[in-house]
């Protein structure tokens, strides 16, 4: 009995001390540099024992990290050792805020309110490189933003087969709540040379890695009740702008000062301003061939609008989200924008935002504003309610001219994170418009390791206009009587994948035996419009290379008519069936040449399509990254016509050093007519404060120059 009483206690307390995590507090400085001199590095515990999880998920790892952690009360110290099982390391950038997936790295995710919602993303490659960002919920899963930037120390060092990292991350920098103590951290190693993912807290491939329900809980100690050194952040910057006009012969000179602050009203809760923003340094976008009826929608990539994010960006669902804040801005500069945003209570999020545009020319100055909260009920539901603000202003005064969306959200997550639910409900009200403007959905996914499958539903009223949102399908252009119709519309959605893993294989990583997806849309009389068919198989190889098939097959009832091929011959209205087969393959990520090749064929409509697509990208490690990408469209319809589409994207990279990097863009797009050169040289003299040099060079598909320009701008980062 005494035997069976004992092993009872030593599993309990086992239990109690497997599932304790800390991070101690130690009133000590060191110095970041890679070496783990300081007498604290022993005296710490390790995090140990890390898991794989890609290309395969099945046990401990073979090569093994030792993680070890404190605080200050100013900075969270972080050191990690990795043991490789070789002196060479490869690494694909120099280049700040790019992804780590093709270089060998440390990573971090910090859940400072330890509420699964969004959480902080730190990387260090093993060349010293630093990428930060922010991970956010979104309705199925959790996606991942580079954009989100802060400031922070960190250094790698080669040490034989070791490669180790030490950081030091400001605290000043995070969202936390001296209330809430307890951090959610998970932490990865990429060693691309093998091609592995490892973890410290054990996560299925069948899910995200950065998927913030599987990260371990640390205690923190001491947690300060406010930053002890800087809560207030000002970045001045001045862009200089010149602008050819060769149809016009015109030309254009601004000078434009910026401001931007960012104040911690309490370490969980920030307040953000901007002043004239300038937004030319930022990335373009990668153009597309779109050979849909419909908008596509492209990333936010503006620093304001990133923090947070998670908040204002998973109001509705895919093609239905009323704040898409691209909008804000696109007709004309902003003349100021406010948000304040984080937690006002340890399961309390809001978000407040408002933005001022200008008035030019024909174009009437906007107010914008949002306001979103967002409460977890408890360990398995969330909700967020929500009110979307668009109003034409005339100087200081409102005038009647507005839009404004309001809704609720619930989000549902399973204990055994296999379930996720969610249901939204929303109203739009606009100046002169009423009747038929709600919007509801709901979704259910089911996830577990080799079967996924999901279905859902969703209305959209003809009258739920999102001023400020994204709802592509609402809007029906007729090319054959140049009009837009608005029509609201009913879509259910249904799929299912079966995957299964080889561990014991020599050749074969995995196969996807089925990737079955249908969308079916019905309109307002219950009649189907459209139903699409998606259909996909795939075999993973042991390095991760993949070949593949998918087939798509539509049916349209077409209501209006559609200009496809940009002629002026619209297919007329009727019911259309057509499909087309795609057979693709990739190769291993971890080559100094990767490439991916697809040929497509099929029917199109009334006519006929053919298709192929090349990406091929060649790294000269570590110093420079070359990509190109074509795409060609051959579209045949008949008596309508024929034409074919060219896509084609150049993107390089030079990095001289870790902060001096220079990258041009060139894109060709002949549905677009343009052909478009960007080149931008990027200097972060010290941390966050940046100089930019950029060229741009528009022309027509036929390679007559539209417009060129030369922009300067120059910031600088302060800390009070």
């Amino acid at each position: 009995m005494k035997n069976i009483l004992g092993l009872l206690l030593l599993f309990y307390y086992s239990g109690i001390f497997a599932q304790t995590s800390a991070i101690k507090y130690i009133d000590t400085n060191i110095s970041i540099d890679g070496r783990f001199d300081e007498p604290i590095w022993k005296e710490l515990p390790e995090h140990t024992n890390f898991y794989n999880y890609l290309p395969t998920d099945d046990g401990i790892a073979k090569n093994q990290t030792s993680v070890k952690l404190f605080h200050n009360g100013e900075y969270l110290f972080i050191s990690a050792i990795y043991n490789d099982t070789t002196p060479k390391t490869q690494v694909s950038t120099l280049k700040r805020d790019v992804s780590i997936a093709f270089s060998d790295a440390f990573i971090m995710i910090l859940d400072t309110q330890n509420q699964k919602q969004n959480a902080y993303f730190f990387a260090v490659n093993s060349l010293g490189n630093q990428t930060d960002g922010l991970v956010g919920k979104s309705n199925d899963g959790y996606q991942l933003s580079f954009s989100w930037n802060t400031v922070w120390q960190s250094k790698a060092l080669l040490n034989g087969n070791k490669k180790q990292y030490e950081i030091a991350i400001p605290l000043k920098s995070l969202n936390f709540n001296k209330e809430n103590n307890t951090f959610g951290i998970q932490f990865y190693v990429r060693d691309i040379k093998n091609n592995s993912w490892t973890i410290l807290k054990n996560v299925k491939r069948n899910y995200a890695n950065l998927d913030l329900r599987f990260t371990e809980k640390f205690l923190v100690e001491n947690l300060p009740e406010k930053s002890t050194t800087s809560r207030f952040t000002v970045t001045p910057s001045i862009t200089a702008n010149y602008q050819k006009d060769i149809a016009t012969n015109t030309d254009n000179t601004t000078f434009k000062p910026s401001l931007d602050a960012q104040y911690n009203v309490t370490s969980s809760l920030r307040l953000d301003a901007t002043i004239n923003p300038d937004f030319s340094q930022i990335d373009v976008d990668q153009q597309v061939t779109n050979l849909t009826r419909f908008a596509v929608n492209f990333p936010e990539q503006r620093n304001f609008f990133l923090e947070n994010s998670d908040l204002f960006s998973n109001l509705g669902v895919a093609s239905v989200n009323p704040f898409y804040p691209r909008r804000i801005g696109a007709n004309s500069d902003i003349q100021f924008g406010l948000k304040l945003s984080g937690n006002i209570a340890p399961k309390t999020r809001i978000g407040v935002l408002d933005v001022q545009t200008e008035e030019e020319n024909a174009v009437t100055s906007q107010n914008f504003g949002a306001l979103v909260a967002e409460q977890q009920l408890s360990k398995n539901f969330t909700t967020t309610a929500f009110l979307i603000n668009r109003q034409q202003t005339n100087n200081f005064d409102f005038a009647n001219d507005y839009n404004r969306v309001t809704g609720i959200n619930l989000n549902y997550k399973s204990n055994n994170n296999r379930w996720i639910g969610l249901a939204n409900f929303g109203k739009s009200y606009s100046d002169g418009i009423s009747g038929d403007n709600g919007f509801y959905n709901a979704g259910i996914w089911f996830n577990k390791r080799g079967l996924k499958w999901n279905v859902g539903i969703k209305n959209v009223g003809k009258n739920y206009i999102t001023d400020v949102g994204f709802t592509p399908r609402l809007y029906n252009y007729d090319a054959i009587n140049d009009v837009v119709v608005r029509e609201g519309y009913t879509q259910t959605t249904a799929r299912i994948e079966y995957k299964k893993f080889y561990s014991q294989s020599k050749s074969i990583n995995s196969v996807r035996y089925l990737n079955y997806r249908n969308n079916t849309y019905l309109n307002d009389s219950g009649e189907v419009s459209q139903s699409s068919h998606f259909l996909n198989s795939a075999v993973f190889f042991k390095d991760l290379s993949l070949i593949y098939y998918v087939y798509i097959y539509d049916i349209v009832d077409l209501k209006y008519g559609f200009d496809p091929l940009g002629s002026g011959n619209a297919l007329t209205p009727n019911e259309y069936r057509f499909g087309i087969l795609k057979i693709g393959y990739n190769s291993a990520n971890n080559q100094k040449l990767r490439y991916r090749l697809n040929v497509q064929k099929g029917t199109y409509y009334n006519g006929k399509r053919t298709t192929a697509g090349a990406d091929l990208n060649y790294q000269l490690l570590p110093f420079a990254s070359f990509e190109v990408a074509y795409d060609i469209n051959a579209i045949d319809l008949n008596e309508l016509g024929k034409e074919t589409f060219h896509l084609a994207r150049f993107t390089g990279e030079v990095f001289f050093n870790n902060r001096l990097n220079w990258t041009t863009y060139v894109q060709y797009n002949t549905q677009r007519n343009n052909f478009n050169i960007n080149s931008r040289l990027q200097w972060e003299y010290k941390p966050l404060s940046y100089v930019y040099f950029v060229v741009t060079d528009d022309f027509n598909k036929d390679i007559h120059r539209k417009d060129w320009g030369i922009a300067f701008k120059m910031n600088y980062r302060l800390d009070f």
